[in-house]
């Protein structure tokens, strides 16, 4: 498996992130409904991938996102900065005192506890990430002049807006341009591509996207609804993966987009909202691999667990080139993520290598 990384000498950045970042407002323990106090984080699909590999990783990362303009967009700032993520590719975007012309979006997320699922509630229409056009972010500059080794972005970004969709394809044929790595989590999520298209539309999009995507992760459901391939004979509620069908799947996706060198996904069977059984598979050569499993795995907040096996699965295969150690430091990462409030890891590679090696959880003094 060659991916023909760019030389970290060449590239001011090791991997950048196109996407949306929202203010994260957790009412802790308790529920939205009844909620008197939140705690404010900072958290997005694509973001929280980047922010990994850079405070578990160790990695030179930026965001590629827009915020408007006001307080909000600066306390979202300082968020990104605190994490050590460069917040020099960011676009503002000029906005009234009442959100009409942009604003930033807002992501109220409670746990879930034993039989209580987690809950999201997000208010992020209009906002100024769904408005910026390819105009808005000069992708020449970032890809060919700054340099960058991996792009991640992914489709909760494209389905936003219609805008979102023109400027993700945008930055993958940048990338490709000039041999930047491209990964995408196909992510699918019906209400979200609802009012731009629906099903055809997220088809459409992510069809053309595929065809510069050199890592793509996503679940059975993501291939199925966003490329239109299909597992046979897989369990219908997703607790065991057919691997036989999921060869056959991945065969099917490689010979439509021969540009595909690997493909992942994560395995979650949830017994109850803060015990799941979890572990991932990654196909790469058309051989496939699965990581160690995390069986009766104890949640604290699963939220950002699929993200954060994303950037473990890209740190590996940056560093190591290897499918079968990328998709285990994914796993391991995943699953210490979730042990943890908040969207974004709180790990270290120390902790995540350790829990690869067979560490257990005995106190540490």
């Amino acid at each position: 498996m060659e991916l023909n990384l760019r030389p970290k000498e060449e590239c001011r950045f090791d991997a950048v992130s196109l996407g949306e970042v929202m203010l994260r407002l957790d009412p802790g323990e308790g529920r939205i409904r009844t909620a008197r106090s939140f705690r404010a984080w900072e958290g997005g699909g694509e973001y929280n991938v980047i922010r990994g590999l850079h405070k578990c990783f160790g990695m030179d990362t930026a965001v590629i996102t827009a915020f408007a303009d006001n307080e909000v967009g600066k306390l979202m700032r300082d968020f990104i900065e605190q994490g050590g993520v460069s917040t020099d590719l960011i676009y503002w975007k000029k906005t009234d005192g009442i959100g009409r012309i942009c604003r930033n979006g807002i992501n109220f997320t409670e746990r879930g506890f034993g039989i209580r699922g987690a809950v999201g509630c997000s208010d992020r229409a209009n906002t100024a990430i769904s408005q910026a056009t390819p105009e808005d972010f000069d992708f020449e500059y970032i890809f060919g002049k700054l340099g960058v080794r991996w792009l991640h972005t992914g489709g909760i970004y494209a389905a936003l807006s219609e805008q979102a969709c023109e400027t993700v394809i945008a930055a993958c044929k940048a990338a490709k341009k000039y041999g930047t790595v491209v990964s995408y989590d196909l992510n699918y999520r019906p209400s979200m591509w609802s009012a731009i298209g629906g099903l055809d539309k997220a088809r459409e999009v992510n069809r053309e996207v595929a065809k510069y995507v050199d890592v793509m992760i996503g679940n059975e459901e993501d291939f199925t609804a966003c490329l239109g391939f299909e597992i046979e004979g897989n369990d219908a509620n997703l607790k065991e993966l057919n691997i036989d069908g999921y060869k056959k799947m991945i065969g099917k996706a490689a010979e439509t987009y021969p540009n595909f060198k690997v493909v992942a996904t994560t395995l979650r069977t949830v017994k109850t909202a803060t015990v799941n059984d979890w572990k991932a598979i990654c196909w790469a050569d058309g051989e496939i691999y699965q990581s160690k499993e995390y069986n009766g795995l104890e949640i604290m907040d699963r939220v950002g667990g699929g993200d954060s096996f994303a950037s473990g699965l890209v740190y590996g295969l940056m560093t190591t080139g290897d499918a079968e150690k990328a998709v285990n430091y994914g796993a391991a990462h995943g699953a210490l993520a979730m042990t943890t409030p908040g969207d974004t890891s709180m790990a270290s590679v120390n902790e995540v290598e350790a829990i690869m090696g067979g560490a257990g959880a005995r106190v540490k003094r």
